[in-house]
């Protein structure tokens, strides 16, 4: 995530125009759009005009190479306050996200689950889902979380920072089945877990994805996330370079080497 705060010091090169594609889906209604969205780290401008939108129940791929600006983006949706967005509109489900602060949208329907997941030390597993529930609008019950992780079922009593990395990714995922969302955005959730582990969070995600949520997904195995995603939006240095689907990038080897490095 570090990485992302080099953007405003890239240096600009020659590389082939793909943005006629960057308002691939703007003629359809969106279930969620963000609009021209800026932000900053200090001085260092990060998010540079960001705009894409998202149908209901999608799964959208946000890709790039190191420090284009995909985590930057993700929290600047999710209204965490750093890095601090100065212009732009983002909307979900006819909600104005960009006029409510991080709670707000929370309770709108809006989850981040953060590269280094957060669980909270201390607490159990289930401990951990039901702090989850304590905020408005509820979302799945913990049996039935139980019943999509069945592994963290079998661990409920144990504390959640003892759980291998695997299972604390399913315990972030967890806690944000257990309130209302509409909107997930994941950073990183593959990263530093084994592949087999990888396969039941990508299952995971398609079982969420037939519940009609909606999904952004940040992942540096680009072509994991590719097989995984519906469409895909590619950023470098802070811009939408590329807004399509995600076949659209996987048959096109010139996008990928230029922006995705494979």
């Amino acid at each position: 995530m570090a990485d992302d705060t080099r953007i405003g010091d890239a240096t600009a090169r020659e590389k082939p125009d793909f943005s006629k594609n960057a308002n691939h889906a703007a003629t359809a209604p969106a279930y969620f759009s963000a609009h021209d969205i800026h932000a900053y780290y200090g001085e260092s401008y990060i998010v540079q005009g960001v705009s894409f939108n998202i149908h209901e129940g999608e799964i959208l791929a946000l890709l790039g190479r190191n420090g284009a600006g995909k985590t930057s983006t993700l929290r600047a949706i999710a209204r965490t306050g750093s890095p601090l967005v100065t212009h732009g509109e983002i909307w979900l489900d006819h909600q104005p996200l960009h006029r409510m602060k991080s709670y707000e949208a929370a309770q709108a329907g809006l989850t981040l689950v953060p590269e280094d997941r957060r669980i909270i030390q201390g607490l159990t597993v289930e401990e951990n889902l039901q702090l989850a529930r304590i905020a408005p609008g509820l979302g799945w019950e913990i049996e039935r979380v139980y019943e999509l992780f069945p592994r963290l079922g079998e661990r409920a009593k144990q504390e959640g920072t003892t759980l291998s990395g695997g299972e604390q990714q399913m315990l972030a995922i967890a806690r944000a089945l257990v309130r209302d969302i509409k909107l997930l955005l994941l950073d990183e959730p593959y990263e530093g877990l084994a592949p087999v582990i990888v396969d039941e969070i990508e299952k995971t995600l398609n079982i969420i994805k037939e519940q009609g949520i909606t999904t952004v997904l940040v992942e540096q195995n680009a072509l994991r996330a590719l097989a995984l995603a519906d469409r895909a939006v590619i950023l470098d240095t802070g811009t939408v370079v590329f807004d399509g689907t995600a076949q659209e990038v996987l048959d096109n080897e010139e996008l990928r080497h230029d922006y995705l490095a494979i």
